[in-house]
C-alpha cells in the first residue's frame, strides 16, 4: 500500500510497502479514490501546527470506494468521510456534539488521514454519494460541510445582508450556502482573482479590502443599516474588530478563522446592538444537507477546482500552493 507521510516540514514521502490496515467492528474499508488539500493541510505541511506529530498521512477531504462489504456497506460503494474523530462517551458527545468532544480529533491532523490507499473509518462517518458524482467533486463535501455547519450556527434568515471576510475555498462554500438560503452577500478579500470567483458563484457585491473603504461599501450595500449576519473566516484580529463595528442591530457573527494574537472588542457593541458572537468548529453531521446540495447540483465544486496531482506529485501540488497561494483555490490528489 501506498502512503504519502510529512516526515518534517516541507517535506513529503511517499511510501511504496506501507501496511494494509486492518478493520475493525464495526469498520469499513475503504480504498481511496481523491483527497482534497485543505488550508490547514498547508499549515501542517509548514510546521506550524504544534498539535500535530510527525511523521504524519495528511488529508481528511476525501473520497472513495469501499473495498469489502462492511455492515450496511457493500464492495463498490462509492463514499465520503466525516473526518471528525470523537470518542462516543463525553459529555459534549452525548449532547450529540462530537465536533466539541473532549478529546476530538481530525483525521489528517492529529491522526493519520487519507494521502494513502487504503483506509479503515467507522462505519457511522461513512456516507454514499451518487454516481453523479466524479471522486474529485465528491473529496469536496467536506469543505462545504463548514460552510453547512456555520451557516446552522449563525440561522442566517431569508432576504437579510450578509458579509464573508475571506474568499479562500471555505469562504466561497459559505458564500454559495448563504445564497442557497436567499441571502444578499457581499464578498471581501485582498485578491482581485479570488474576488471573481465570488462573483462567479453568485456574489451580490465584492470589495478588495485593500484597496476600497471596506465601512463605506457596507453602509451602501445595508442602506446604513448595517450587517445582519457576518461570517470570520479568515482569523485576523482587524477582522473581529471590523465585524462588530459594522454589525445591524440583532446581528450575528459567526468565527471560524482564529489567531493568537486576541482582538480588542469594544463590549459596548455588543451590549448596545445585543450582538450575537459564536464561534464554529468543523462539522456536527453536516454531511447530509450537503450530500443534498451536491446531488441537486446546488452548489458548484468545479469552480473551486485549481489542479489535480497524482500521489507520486504530491510534494510538488504543496510546493505550487505556497508559491502562488492567491490563485490556487482547491488542489486535489488523486490515486
Amino acid at each position: 500500500m501506498r502512503s504519502a507521510k510529512l516526515v518534517s516540514p516541507k517535506k513529503i514521502t511517499v511510501y511504496d510497502n506501507e501496511p494494509e490496515p486492518k478493520t475493525g467492528a464495526g469498520q469499513v474499508l475503504i480504498r481511496v479514490k481523491a483527497v482534497g488539500i485543505c488550508g490547514s493541510d498547508v499549515h501542517v505541511w509548514h510546521g506550524e501546527r504544534p498539535d500535530v506529530t510527525l511523521p504524519r498521512v495528511m488529508g481528511h477531504e476525501f473520497s472513495g470506494v469501499v473495498e469489502a462489504d462492511s455492515g450496511k456497506f457493500k464492495k463498490g460503494d462509492k463514499v465520503v468521510v466525516d473526518p471528525v474523530v470523537s470518542c462516543g462517551t463525553c459529555v459534549s458527545c452525548k449532547r450529540g456534539n462530537p465536533n466539541l468532544c473532549s478529546t476530538v480529533k481530525c483525521l489528517g491532523v492529529q491522526v493519520d488521514g487519507a494521502f494513502c490507499d487504503l483506509i479503515a473509518i467507522p462505519e457511522e462517518k461513512v456516507y454514499r454519494f451518487p454516481d453523479s458524482l466524479s471522486f474529485v467533486q465528491a473529496s469536496m463535501i467536506e469543505p462545504y460541510s463548514i460552510a453547512s455547519e456555520v451557516i446552522f450556527r449563525g440561522n442566517p434568515a431569508k432576504d437579510e445582508k450578509a458579509l464573508v471576510f475571506g474568499a479562500g475555498p471555505i469562504g466561497l462554500c459559505i458564500l454559495e450556502g448563504l445564497k442557497l438560503k436567499g441571502l444578499s452577500v457581499m464578498v471581501t478579500d485582498f485578491v482581485d482573482s479570488r474576488l471573481a470567483k465570488a462573483k462567479e458563484l453568485g456574489a451580490d457585491c465584492f470589495v478588495n479590502g485593500k484597496m476600497e473603504d471596506l465601512a463605506q461599501a457596507v453602509k451602501l450595500f445595508t442602506e446604513d443599516f448595517g450587517l445582519d449576519f457576518t461570517v470570520d473566516a479568515v482569523g485576523n484580529p482587524k477582522v473581529m474588530e471590523n465585524a462588530v463595528e459594522m454589525a445591524a442591530p440583532g446581528g450575528r457573527i459567526v468565527v471560524l478563522g482564529f489567531n493568537p494574537v486576541p482582538a480588542q472588542v469594544p463590549e459596548l457593541f455588543l451590549v448596545r446592538k445585543e450582538l450575537k458572537v459564536m464561534g464554529t468548529r468543523m462539522n456536527c453531521k453536516r454531511f447530509p444537507e450537503v450530500l443534498a446540495w451536491f446531488g441537486e447540483k446546488k452548489v458548484h465544486p468545479d469552480a473551486m477546482l485549481s489542479a489535480v496531482y497524482p500521489l507520486s506529485e504530491i510534494g510538488t501540488a504543496f510546493e505550487r500552493i505556497a508559491a502562488d497561494s492567491d490563485n490556487m483555490l482547491k488542489v486535489v490528489i488523486t490515486l
